[in-house]
């Protein structure tokens, strides 16, 4: 993995706002159109490796759930955020909180971290 896309993945998540949550798949897609390259298991790594720096927690999977070894941590940075859970608390309800960035957004992601 390039240092392009790596700070790619790491601009754009530290764009997500507070309350907000993105897939691991919609920031792949993103940098896809912008890079040609790269999927969501690529962004994992990426948040895995290199993400303690930006807001990792508001990127969940494709059912709103959040990395297994951390979802404790997330769902309560999650709900301090007042990110719109599931009525059991244990996902993000995602047709609530998906946010989805416009080039602003990421542009702006672009200052230093």
């Amino acid at each position: 993995m390039d240092d392009d896309y790596l700070e790619q993945v790491l601009d754009l998540v530290a764009a997500v706002p507070a309350g907000r949550a993105v897939t691991y798949g919609s920031v792949a897609e993103v940098l896809r159109d912008r890079l040609g390259r790269g999927g969501p298991r690529q962004v994992g790594q990426v948040l895995a490796h290199a993400g303690g720096g930006v807001p990792w927690w508001r990127v969940v999977n494709a059912a709103g759930s959040p990395p297994a070894r951390h979802a404790t941590e997330a769902l309560d940075r999650l709900r301090a955020e007042g990110t719109p859970l599931v009525a059991d608390g244990t996902r993000v309800a995602l047709r609530r909180a998906l946010w989805w960035p416009d080039d602003d957004a990421f542009d702006d992601a672009a200052e230093p971290r």
